[in-house]
């Protein structure tokens, strides 16, 4: 197994064993290292979207672009760091410096998150800086580390090194696993400056990859160490950048065709490369399709979590933060691994059912497009909840009947309310006011026992409005308030209040203080506050302090709270919930989890080991290159659909649904055609043919996969 940089062999003295195994000293430090690396990573990346939405105050579009733009940007250096390792440093002094590079990029990161130091421009430049240098670090040692660590072994030793991946592999995952589901609780449950904790959140992952590198020093002097003995990555892309500017060159029709256009190449480059990059370039061809896998696979971190931001995460003993969520799929791919190895394949084969590698990648895109499937239909379920969409010449308002007896309102032109609104009545909904213009004059009447009264009112368009009623030194009187416009992010609560008390108020909700509430009806802005239930609060009057018990403040929701009263040491509320709260649950991710998961088990795990096969030894690291760039294509893909074609949300799930579909018939129909080959008997055909300038062509038929 490599991930970038060729393993080579190694003239080295004895190396100290693991408790007298084959097992060298030296990996125990590499293991560790790529588990605080990879707990570094995942964590910085798990709390990234709501930095930008909560910290930047971004859209989601501009937020879910960027955070796409740093994984690809993850994905395509590690072509650097495989070409810096094997044309100039070697891989032990690569990880080094991108490590220390990794280090910088972490800590920068963690100080813009500091709200105190400096203004917003300040903040976005030390995180963009610091997200550059993590994705350079982090892509840099990617096609390092398990390379180097496979160096380690001596070459009789191929089982041990085996194990060795499996438990590297297995290193990644728990890293993943755990920093997934911390960093997101001290990003939300820890609060520093007033609001969440970025630069904790931030702030852990860089301590974690200061221990990585540490670590991994430490075990310097145990390390087997190889010389950079030259990029075969570099000399492929010579190869072929030279055959196409030969063949360019040479378009005369009196010049002798060749078989393959590989093989105008010949003049510089030996028969036995051209006929490893032939191999190579048939799986890179069979690659052009899965971008649009990983498209779909890395809005986890993106979508999902902002999905997860508008739903109920109280699972009764424990209330998830959103960006928890994404702790599933490390922790289904530790679950899924073996069942489908020991469980599910070998049912299939028993059943006499031909499940090639082809097929299964195939079966991991289908799981994937229906679990964007059925994340469309959640993204359907939380509109329902949603403020109604505001249009030009439009606004939208509901009443408030804060007076003792029943008041008919009727607005001038408007038919609504046809039916009185009673005392201290929740409103069910928002009513439309259709305007003449972008702000019309409209007299509003009030009937109410028998009496009546006009205010008027100037409403603007596209604004969302309250008309409270109230009775005031014995008559009827009536304000008009403006509302939010749509629900409050990242899960929180909003509230505001009403006095309607003859007496200023101080109020304090759990350490949050209000501005003073004037007296007769006087209304404070919004506050937004966490989920949950506030039965300790404090109302101060001219009189005394009162106990004032708000009961629980939902996700997402906005709520009006009027104080009535004062009685028994305790201040009377009545509570009208504005916008209501997010009443789909968090659970409901869980099959759209399970469905992407299991489709990466069968579709990045079985492609990485099918392409394996069909290439020579000495190209390996030119694969997974290829591989890493489609994980990098396929988020540049999102970016390109947030920026460039923005939609409703539910819709563009279904968008990448139905391509994720098209594209997964576009790959079996090629994988039909495409002919499995073993690299070993090609390289011996190739000894007995005669030179590529002659024109004859490798012959890549072994046998046909049967789809």
């Amino acid at each position: 197994m490599d991930e970038g940089c060729p393993l080579l062999d190694v003239q080295a003295g004895p190396m100290q064993k693991l408790c007298g195994s084959n097992y060298p000293l030296s990996i125990a430090f590499i293991v560790v290292n790529e588990f605080c690396e990879r707990f570094s990573y995942y964590g910085m990346r798990a709390v990234l979207t709501l930095y930008f939405i909560s910290f930047f105050h971004w859209d989601e579009n501009l937020s879910t672009a960027v955070y796409h733009a740093f994984s690809a940007l993850c994905y395509f250096t590690p072509v650097i760091g495989a070409i810096m390792a094997d044309s100039w440093l070697g891989k032990y002094k690569t990880i080094i410096y991108l490590s220390i590079v990794y280090v910088v990029g972490h800590l920068i990161k963690s100080v813009g998150a500091i709200p105190s130091l400096g203004n917003q421009a300040v903040h976005v430049v030390l995180s963009m800086v610091g997200l550059f240098l993590i994705a350079l670090g982090t892509g840099g040692i990617k096609p390092c580390v398990s390379a180097f660590g496979g160096d380690q072994f001596e070459e009789e030793h191929t089982s041990e090194r085996s194990k060795f991946f499996s438990v590297f592999y297995l290193s990644i995952n728990a890293g993943s696993l755990i920093s997934t589901f911390v960093t997101p609780v001290l990003r939300g449950d820890v609060k520093c400056f007033g609001e969440d904790c970025y630069a904790l959140a931030f702030g852990v992952p860089a301590a974690l990859m200061v221990l990585a590198l540490v670590v991994f020093i430490a075990g310097s002097g145990l390390y087997r160490k190889t010389p950079p003995q030259g990029n075969v990555l570099l000399e492929v892309c010579k190869c072929i950048g030279f055959a196409i500017k030969n063949r360019l060159k040479n378009r005369s029709r009196q010049i002798p065709k060749r078989d393959h256009w590989l093989d105008w190449a010949s003049e510089q480059y030996s028969k036995q490369l051209i006929a490893e990059v032939k191999m190579v370039t048939r799986v890179l061809f069979l690659f052009l399709p899965l971008p649009m896998f990983w498209a779909l696979f890395d809005q986890q971190g993106s979508r999902w979590t902002l999905q997860a931001t508008k739903m109920n995460a109280d699972f009764g003993i424990y209330v998830l933060q959103p960006d928890q969520m994404q702790f599933l799929n490390p922790l289904l791919i530790l679950v899924f691994i073996p069942i489908f190895d020991l469980g599910l394949y070998p049912l299939i084969s028993m059943c006499k059912f031909n499940f090639t590698p082809i097929r299964k990648m195939a079966t991991g895109m289908i799981l994937a497009g229906m679990a964007f499937g059925l994340a469309a239909i959640v993204e359907v379920k939380i509109n329902e909840t949603d403020m109604p969409q505001l249009v030009p010449k439009e606004s939208l308002i509901q009443v408030l009947n804060l007076a003792k007896n029943p008041v008919q309102v009727t607005i001038q032109d408007q038919n609504l309310f046809q039916q009185p609104v009673e005392a201290f009545q929740n409103p069910d909904e928002y009513s439309h006011l259709i305007l003449n213009g972008e702000q019309q004059s409209l007299r509003f009447i009030l009937q109410h026992q028998g009496s009546s009264l006009a205010f008027n009112y100037t409403v603007k368009e596209k604004s969302v409005y309250s008309l409270i009623v109230f009775e005031a030194e014995g008559s009827l009187s009536s304000r008009l308030i403006t509302d939010l416009e749509a629900k409050p992010e990242n899960g929180l609560a909003a509230v505001r209040f009403i006095n309607g008390l003859s007496q200023d108020v101080n109020l304090t909700i759990d350490s949050k203080q209000f501005t003073p509430v004037q007296r007769n009806y006087g209304v404070s802005g919004y506050s937004l506050v966490e989920r949950d239930t506030y039965d300790n609060g404090k109302c101060i009057t001219e009189t005394g302090e009162f106990t004032l018990d708000l009961g629980l403040l939902d996700f997402g929701a906005s709520y009006t709270v009027v104080i009535t009263n004062v009685s028994g040491g305790a201040v009377q509320t009545w509570k009208s919930e504005d916008i209501k709260a997010n009443n789909v649950h968090m659970a409901w991710q869980l099959p759209q989890y399970l469905l992407i998961s299991a489709g990466e088990v069968m579709f990045s795990i079985t492609g990485l080991a099918f392409s394996y096969s069909q290439s020579p030894a000495s190209m390996k690291s030119v694969l997974q290159a290829g591989w890493l760039l489609t994980v990098a294509v396929g988020n540049t893909l999102v970016l390109v659909v947030a920026q460039a074609a923005p939609m409703a949300q539910w819709a563009e799930f279904v968008l990448f649904t139905v391509l994720l579909f098209a594209v997964c018939i576009i790959f079996s129909i090629m994988g039909y055609f495409y002919v499995s080959v073993d690299p070993e008997d090609l390289e011996e055909k190739e000894e007995k043919r005669e030179t590529p300038s002659r024109g004859n062509m490798i012959s890549l038929v072994t046998q046909k996969t049967k789809l």
